[in-house]
């Protein structure tokens, strides 16, 4: 036997060189799958076959069968039993095939075929050679890779072009042998970029029954998008194109629009006055066209003040107040020019226009050989400051005007002692205001000059503890990190107060703490008279886990300590800003306890807190539960907070096998002792496919409630939802586009 197989390679190795002689491109490769295979030459005729189980290659051609025969001549082959076929990733199984290499033909009376997420079964497979379409009778189309697929479709015919798509005539769907709908013609493309439709029905109190229906379209690599219509029992019908652009260095953005004639716009107490005909329009752009040189766009267009809020809810809770803007910058080594135009577009919203606005920013740079270090930030700009107009009654009077500002500083940084960093700042605001005009005008041309000064003083110290373990903290060593800051910043008293000026840049509501030096700190028309050192505490404790190093406590402290105690934004004295804190603990690499706080030293209590537990022990549960608290803020200045919160929090994810999971959300508002929303959802994994039926309900603040039901469902190789997948962005899982 072994003589055998040596002659048998020996005589195969020929074939392949005369194969090669002929074609100068492709190379045959035959040979047997096993000890018992046995391979026949015919020189003269130019066949080549084997039996007892064969392999048969050609270019990105790979054949096995039990016995094949080659004609070299023709690239036929003729293989039986078992016959596997594979090519672009396609595979195709029958008992008996007759295939040639050259043409791509395939013929065979019965045959399997698949290149997930779909897989086909049928009869009479002939193979159009010009277009490389396959065609079969009496078809199973699916996308379950199983014996016995529990969704399908039969139909009487399907025309396949393989990795790219399948198309079935007079066509039925079975859900569990069931039929379920009739498709006289029904395409769907094969691939990552494959065109498709999704749906949502479902039931919201605001919209009544409803259906999201959705296309999603792919045109090349370049383009791509969704068409939506949305039918809406108590609203109507909302339609309008989704069109994404992928065009390299020319640039990459979005183009939304959608519209309904509402039926019922007084459906949401808050919406007063709306109209019924109401749109929204979206549009971005982001491209580099040339080296260096970056350009920006954003357009977002509203009807009325509450569209996105009810019907795109997932968009408003991440940016419920949206600009417009352009903006080109070019950048250099230490140097950044930048063009900024910024109009209002939705009078609902109170914006102040930059029409437009230049920016030269000079990145911090040494002057010369020097250890000096210089840096500005320079601008012109005109602008008005518009009011927001609500049943046509504006909020305020709207006023402009031009404004000049440039910003100079010098640094010097030191190093003492290979450890301590100091450096100190000296640095120049020179601002120009016009004449300002318009209702709300009341200020003339001004100049205002700002000397500031400063040092920043830091550093860095770590101990390493390689013999301390605990088990119950997963800590194998230690080591500590600390690093102390101390910022001191003194600005004199400026020539002209922050209330002589218009205000086109204040100070806005922040909940965390603002920069206290330039130009980190660009609220230039409310700059004021400042002495001030923060003080600020860093500190890590590390440890290895899997063999690698993770923190196992961070820890960051700041406050700003006030030499120039003045009344501050609350008219009350104070020494100390308020202690802003930020920790997270990872007692175990499965626990995350975080929390963020900001206490009033003078008062005593907490102004804010947010705290969040974390559980995520293994892939069958998670929780995360969290309490955020934000006290009252009344003072009327132009930081002030409003209203406060009291809210508890948690969300829960449970997968009870590997069929079916579970979520659901709580947010109580202590204060009311209302429980503002509740959301449940139970996921179905169904091999081939994903579905989602979710329940929420939501205690409107003006009241009423908001019921929602809504069941989604999706191919699973390419899911719309899967367990814990929207955790962070559930919106759409009850009917929020």
């Amino acid at each position: 036997m072994k003589r055998a197989r040596q002659i048998l390679f020996f005589s195969l190795s020929l074939f392949t060189v005369a194969a090669a002689r002929g074609q100068a491109t492709e190379e045959w490769l035959i040979q047997p799958l096993s000890d018992n295979g046995w391979a026949w030459l015919d020189y003269e005729k130019g066949l080549a076959g084997g039996t007892n189980g064969m392999l048969v290659q050609y270019g990105g051609a790979v054949i096995t069968a039990d016995s094949v025969t080659v004609n070299k001549q023709t690239g036929e082959i003729t293989a039986d039993g078992g016959v596997r076929i594979l090519r672009d990733d396609q595979v195709w199984v029958s008992e008996h095939f007759q295939y040639n290499v050259t043409t791509r033909e395939i013929r065979a009376e019965q045959f399997r075929t698949g290149k997930p997420p779909f897989f086909a079964i049928g009869e009479g497979l002939h193979a159009d050679t010009t277009t490389q379409v396959y065609n079969a009778t009496n078809a199973i189309l699916t996308t379950d890779d199983v014996a016995e697929p529990g969704v399908l479709m039969r139909a009487r015919s399907i025309k396949i072009l393989p990795g790219k798509k399948v198309v079935a005539k007079n066509a039925i769907l079975y859900f569990s042998g069931v039929p379920i709908f009739y498709f006289p013609y029904y395409s769907r493309a094969i691939g990552d970029r494959a065109n498709n439709f999704n749906f949502i029905p479902g039931y919201r109190g605001s919209f009544g029954p409803f259906l999201l229906t959705s296309y999603n379209w792919f045109w090349g690599p370049d383009w791509d998008g969704i068409l939506h219509f949305d039918t809406f029992g108590r609203r109507g019908v909302g339609v309008g194109p989704d069109v994404n652009y992928h065009l390299g260095k020319w640039g990459e953005g979005s183009f939304r629009y959608w519209y309904i004639n509402d039926l019922n716009p007084g459906a949401d107490t808050a919406n007063a006055g709306v109209p019924p005909n109401r749109e929204r329009v979206y549009f971005s752009y982001r491209g580099t066209p040339a080296e260096n040189l970056e350009i920006r766009s954003m357009i977002r267009y509203q009807g009325d003040t509450n569209i996105v809020r009810e019907f795109f809810e997932r968009e408003y809770r991440e940016n419920p107040q949206p600009s417009t803007f352009l903006e080109v910058t070019k950048y250099t080594k230490n140097w950044s020019a930048d063009f900024y135009t910024q109009p209002r577009l939705n009078q609902f919203l109170d914006t102040v226009e930059r029409l437009p606005e230049a920016r030269l920013t000079g990145f911090r740079q040494p002057i010369g050989n020097l250890p000096v270090y210089y840096e500005s930030e320079s601008s012109l700009g005109y602008y008005q400051r518009r009011f927001a107009i609500t049943n046509n009654i504006p909020s305020g009077l709207d006023y402009s005007g031009s404004r000049a500002d440039t910003y100079q500083q010098l640094l010097l940084p030191w190093n003492f002692f290979g450890w301590l960093n100091v450096n100190p700042r000296v640095g120049e605001r020179l601002t120009y205001y016009t004449q300002t005009d318009g209702p709300g005008a009341v200020w003339g041309d001004q100049s205002r000059a700002i000397f500031n000064t400063g040092a920043e003083v830091t550093f860095k110290a770590s101990k390493v503890w390689p013999g301390i373990g605990n088990d119950l903290l997963d800590m194998n060593g230690l080591r500590h990190i600390v690093q102390p800051s101390f910022n001191y910043v003194f600005v004199p008293r400026p020539n002209v107060l922050p209330h002589q000026l218009p205000q086109f840049d204040p100070v806005l509501p922040s909940l965390e703490m603002l920069p206290n030096e330039f130009p980190e700190f660009n609220a230039i028309d409310q700059i004021d008279s400042t002495e001030a050192v923060r003080l600020g505490l860093a500190n890590k404790l590390q440890t290895k886990r899997e063999e690698t190093v993770q923190d196992l406590l961070r820890w960051q402290v700041f406050t700003d300590l006030r030499f120039n105690a003045t009344q501050d934004l609350t008219n009350r004295l104070s020494r100390f800003s308020d202690i802003y804190s930020d920790l997270a603990f990872k007692p175990r690499s499965w626990i995350t306890l975080e929390s963020k706080t900001r206490y009033d030293v003078q008062d005593g209590q907490f102004r804010m807190s947010l705290h969040t537990i974390t559980l995520e022990p293994n892939d069958i549960w998670g929780w995360t539960v969290g309490h955020f608290y934000l006290a009252d803020d009344y003072s009327g200045s132009p930081t002030s907070l409003g209203v406060g919160n009291n809210l508890y929090m948690s969300t829960l994810l449970f997968r009870f096998n590997e069929n079916w999971g579970f979520r659901a959300a709580h947010f109580f508002e202590a204060r009311t002792g209302t429980l503002q929303q509740q959301a449940y959802t139970i996921y179905r994994d169904m091999r081939s496919w994903t579905a989602a039926l979710t329940v929420r309900e939501m205690q409107g603040t003006t009241g009423g409630n908001d019921f929602s039901v809504a069941f989604s469902f999706s191919i699973k190789a390419r899911p719309r939802y899967a367990v814990g997948m929207e955790t962070r962005n559930p919106y759409s899982l009850w009917g929020a586009p």
